[in-house]
Order: C-alpha cells, then structure tokens, then sequence
C-alpha cells in the first residue's frame, strides 16, 4: 500500500471538494511535546464518541486533575459518524484542534502509516505499572504496525445477541446458546407487539453504524466485499442475500424508522423495554446491567453472534486514544491517556460507578477481577470467549486479502461504506430494491478494488 496515495485518498474522503490539501504534508516526528496555556495550566482537548463509557470516562476526569493539578481535560463529545469526519479533517490537514482523539481499530493501522499519531511504543514501555502486555493480544496487534504502536484501547468489544429474559419468556420464545439468523429472525417476529420491537438492528448510514452488524451478516452468509484477488463482490448471491434477510427482518419485526437508528438509539430502545432482542457490541452490556442507566438490568439473556455457514459471525473491534502529531501538549496528554487506559483506571470505574460499567475487552486482567466476575458475570466470559474466537484473517466463508472483520482495512473503504450504506437507506426507505442498491454499491467497490492491485 503505497503511502502518499492513502495519504491523498484519505484527505479526499474528508474533505470532499475541497482541493489543494494534498500537498500540505503530515506533521514529523519532532513536533513539540510541551505547550500550555498562559496561566501554566494545560489544557488538553479530546475528542471522542458519545457512547457511555467516554461518558464515564468524563465524569471520572476530575479523579485525574486532582491528581495532576497543572492538567485539565477538555471533552468534546459527538456522534460516532460525526466523530470520524471531525478528526480525519483535523488530522488529515494538520489542524491541531485536537490533543487526544477516539479512533476505531480501522484507522489506527493507516494513520500510524501517514505519520498522522505519536508512536506510543516506548511512552507505554517506559510507563511504571502500564503493563502493555496486559492488553488483550488480538487488540494490541490490531494497533501496531511495524511493531509500533500508535493507540491503546479503552475498550474493546465483539458483537452478540442481547435478549430481554421476560417478554422471550411471555412470548413462548427461547434461543439457544449459537443460534442461527433464521432462529432469531423467528423469534423477533413472535415477540413483536404494537409497542415493542422484536429486535433493533441498526439502520443509521455510515460504515461504522449500519455496516458494522451487516457486515458480519453478510460474511456468515457466505459474501463479502472483495474476493481474494480484490475483485468487488457487493452483487453476489451471499452480499445479495443478506442485505434482504437484514432489511426484511428490520421491516418485519424491528424498530421504527431504522435510518434514523444507530448504536445509541438502539441501546436506548433496548434498556427502555422498547426492544425485545438487539443484535450489536458486547460492551453495550455494561450500560444495560447498570441500574442506574437500564430499566432492563438483570432481566438480560446473550448469547453468540448469530450464524448460517461460519462457526462464529461476532466483530473485533476496539475505541482507542490516540495523540496526533500536530499537539503540541504530547507530554501532558500521554499523562491522561496512560490513566485512562490503565488497570488503576478499571479500578476505579468500578469503584466509584458499579463493576458492570468498567470498560471491557481491554486488558487480560479485567476478567480475573472477582469484583467484575461477580457483578458482569452474565456476560463478561462470554465476551472474552468472543473476542478470542473470531478469526479477523478470514472472518466469512472465503479468504480475504486483508486483515478485519466489520471493516476493509483500505483508506477507501471508509468513503465505499458510507455509500453503500446511502444506498440501504434507500432499501429501508422502499425506494428502492436491494439489488437495485447492490447494483451501484458494486461499482463503487470495483472502484476501489483496481487500485488495491
């Protein structure tokens, strides 16, 4: 993958018509690592996703700055879709707006290779009591390239099938340990009432909202994006087959207006009672067994990533904090990225806001806290079991050219996802067929595969 052509694509992904940006370059390894405000105070400024942990994590900041009375934390908080436009802009175009950022497991590979984040290798090595080799293997790795390392996770997550105990029970529905996706959709539909879904399957466009769950259905039913010689697949007969299982479902038996609902809506409706099953990230447990954010906890089943030809279907992914080369406060925000992302951390999320909230699929000894197996226990082995189980070389049927399971590890995919998944809006919207979405998404992805080879 030759660099200054990720370099362009991805500018181009982010800004769109906006021209001449190409040229202006990615800050070096000497950017400055000091900086602070004219009082002598840091101020640091992070931008992150809006899911409940980074909502923890800004509640609990102030254990941070009592601790370190020269730094203060500065959160911005947005939707996930709107998280990733704002910080590939920024670091794509050396704007410095940002100190820390939330990046998934996709981008962390491809900007480490821009020389867009601070390798963290030798911070984490030299950092007392950080413990990289505690972190979770298959997250750590999805992390590094070269062997260096450019985020560290605050939490990770695979995906699996959230089910509330009491209306499966009134409805006469039961499903077992591994079920298939014929299973479930059977039981989303005897469960449906006139007030609640059956199932919330995420329907919101964006390759990290709608295509991260129907990407995974689409490999267990025997399709994918690319073959292995990077020949586009989004109109064969498994790609095909899924997304009218997945829209069907969602239509029969799912949530009102699916465009409108992703991760957060979906968790909404679920700890609300409003939704019957929800098929999407392990770490959504941790908020639905907290009593003080679900009106569903305790009442909750899991159990695996639904199948039809793989063993296993669930994703690996991870939300990890990144400093990008333009801060010029590096010192000061690896101070608060090595506390949030530490085992003392963990620590003190369950101490301070119930050990079903502490922040999961990051560090091996998350699950040998007798604390967190006592009060996460329905699901956190199961969620280590995911994680360790998945297979991110060859997640479907086929080989695939690239390392990734709910994502293609190209900069162009991130731009071919959330096209495609315009194209499904249609779908859901009935203006149009799957095959008639299909048909433009192959295109795009042809597109996309001639420069991969």
């Amino acid at each position: 993958m030759e660099l200054s052509r990720n370099r362009r694509i991805l500018v181009s992904a982010a800004l769109l018509s906006v021209t001449g940006l190409v040229a202006s370059g990615c800050a070096g390894a000497g950017a400055p690592t000091g900086g602070g405000d004219q009082d002598g105070t840091t101020t640091l400024t992070l931008a992150t996703v809006n899911n409940p942990q980074m909502k923890d994590m800004e509640e609990l900041k102030g254990e941070f700055e009592d601790a370190h009375p020269d730094i203060k934390v500065k959160f911005i908080q947005m939707e996930e879709n709107d998280l990733r436009d704002a910080v590939t802009k920024d670091v794509a175009t050396k704007g410095g707006q940002y100190d820390i950022v939330t990046v998934g497991s996709y981008e962390v590979p491809i900007w480490g290779q821009n020389d867009w984040l601070v390798d963290l290798t030798d911070k984490a090595a030299d950092a007392e009591g950080y413990d990289v080799d505690d972190i979770l293997a298959p997250v750590r790795e999805a992390l590094t390239v070269d062997d260096k390392l450019y985020a560290v996770p605050f939490y990770g997550e695979s995906s699996f099938v959230m089910y509330n105990k009491e209306l499966l029970s009134a409805a006469g529905v039961t499903l077992s340990d591994h079920p298939t996706w014929q299973e479930v959709a059977d039981a989303a539909k005897k469960v449906k009432t006139d007030d609640v879904a059956g199932i919330c399957l995420r329907g919101k466009p964006g390759w990290g909202e709608l295509f991260a769950p129907l990407t995974t259905v689409v490999q267990t039913f025997g399709g994918g994006w690319f073959d292995e010689d990077w020949n586009a697949t989004v109109d064969d007969e498994g790609f095909t087959d899924a997304v009218q299982f997945y829209t069907d479902l969602v239509k029969e038996a799912g949530q009102r207006d699916p465009v409108s609902t992703g991760f957060t809506e979906c968790l909404n409706l679920f700890t609300q009672g409003k939704t019957a099953m929800w098929y999407d990230a392990t770490s959504a447990a941790g908020s639905i067994e907290s009593p003080e954010l679900s009106g569903v906890a305790g009442k909750v089943g899991y159990t695996h990533a639904p199948v039809v030809e793989t063993d296993e279907s669930g994703w690996l992914w991870s939300w990890n904090l990144a400093i990008p080369q333009t801060s010029q406060k590096q010192d000061a925000a690896w101070e608060f990225v090595s506390w949030a992302t530490s085992k003392e951390y963990i620590s003190l999320v369950g101490e301070k806001l119930g050990w079903s909230r502490v922040p999961p699929g990051s560090r091996s000894s998350t699950y040998e806290l007798p604390q967190y197996q006592e009060e996460a226990g329905a699901f956190a082995s199961l969620t280590n079991d995911i994680m360790n189980s998945v297979n991110p070389k060859q997640p479907g049927v086929n080989p695939q050219p690239w390392v990734g399971i709910q994502y293609v590890t190209v900069p162009e995919f991130q731009d071919l996802g959330n096209q495609v998944s315009q194209e499904i809006a249609e779908v859901f919207a009935g203006r149009a067929t799957v095959e008639q979405a299909l048909a433009k998404g192959q295109k795009l992805a042809e597109e996309v595969g001639a420069k991969q080879k």
